[in-house]
């Protein structure tokens, strides 16, 4: 599996994604603009030890993303999708976007992508969402799950 973050801004929140990347054998991939250093010491604390077990990499633009990923389903969790994510049928090779903490994914992503390839997880409607941790986690999980955790224990 793969999780891209774009244009993330809090380093704690990309901190503990990578944890839990580096847990379930995910790839981390982070798209520039980054809302922090990668030497960030919030980050590395939020990441903990676990820094040399992720597989992570950073990408100038979320379109070198795409067309690396071109072969591989893409979905995009964003609250203004209308599947939810565990309607998804997903496979080991898929690619997971999240966006940024404030804005979300930029509307010229979200455009270049059917209805079917957004994912939302459902929530109340007051104006806010779920941190972007707890987001990555619970859609990734799910992903896993329909797996049967390959290679986890």
């Amino acid at each position: 599996m793969h999780i891209v973050l774009v244009e993330p801004e809090i380093p704690q929140n990309t901190g503990n994604i990578a944890r839990t990347c580096a847990l379930t054998k995910t790839s981390l991939h982070l798209v520039k603009p980054l809302g922090f250093s990668m030497g960030d010491r919030y980050l590395k604390r939020a990441g903990l030890d676990y820094w040399d077990k992720v597989d992570i990499k950073v990408w100038e633009s979320f379109w070198e993303v795409a067309e690396f990923f071109s072969q591989a389903n893409i979905y995009l969790a964003t609250t203004k999708a209308a599947k939810r994510y565990d309607k998804i049928k997903y496979r080991t090779a898929d690619v997971l976007v999240f966006g940024s903490e404030t804005r979300g994914l930029p509307a010229e992503i979200l455009a270049a992508y059917s209805e079917d390839q957004k994912i939302r997880i459902p929530m109340l409607d007051i104006g806010r969402s779920l941190n972007l941790g707890n987001s990555a986690a619970v859609i990734l999980y799910e992903a896993l799950r329909q797996l049967n955790f390959p290679g986890l224990k």
